[in-house]
């Protein structure tokens, strides 16, 4: 009889999860929060002054010239002198901000490949932007996502450095 009730009271709580959850999902009055559009997920700008904001603390490495020019997962080729990084699981195109804790110097950087292949890392930049960022070989950052699905007008006058 116990265990009945136990699951009873389980199967409730979960329903009462996913009805909150849908339901937070599915609020249209919330401007200030991450929305999916056409199956992209989309954050609002971040001039609001209560924006939902997604960061990352962790280690940060490179890699440069044995890949320049091998196509990424973006399927654009790799350039170690643009500003660019790998990321797991951030949508391709993705612009973030990503600063050295140990020197505070920050560089926005395009989400153009996946990776790091190693667990302990959670971003690999570009040559470029690590020398930016003034590493060599890892550093801890905290990477702050700037717009997840960037035009590509936002793209080009972020990627031009002049």
């Amino acid at each position: 009889m116990a265990s009945r009730s136990r699951g009873a009271i389980r199967s409730s709580i979960l329903a009462g999860g996913v009805l909150l959850a849908g339901c937070a999902l599915h609020d249209s009055t919330a401007t200030d929060h991450a929305t999916l559009e056409r199956g992209r997920f989309r954050v609002p700008a971040l001039t609001a002054p209560h924006h939902a904001k997604w960061s990352q603390l962790g280690k940060a490495s490179w890699y440069g010239s044995p890949f320049q020019g091998q196509p990424t997962a973006s399927g654009e080729a790799f350039d170690m002198y643009q500003m660019t990084c790998a990321h797991r699981s951030l949508p391709l195109g993705a612009l973030v901000r990503v600063t050295n804790l140990r020197n505070h110097r920050s560089v926005v950087v395009r989400v153009n490949d996946r990776g790091p292949q190693l667990n302990t890392r959670i971003v690999d930049l570009s040559y470029g932007a690590a020398k930016i960022l003034r590493f060599h070989g890892m550093t801890r950052v905290r990477l702050d996502l700037i717009d997840a699905s960037p035009s590509p007008e936002e793209v080009a006058r972020l990627s031009d450095p002049n």
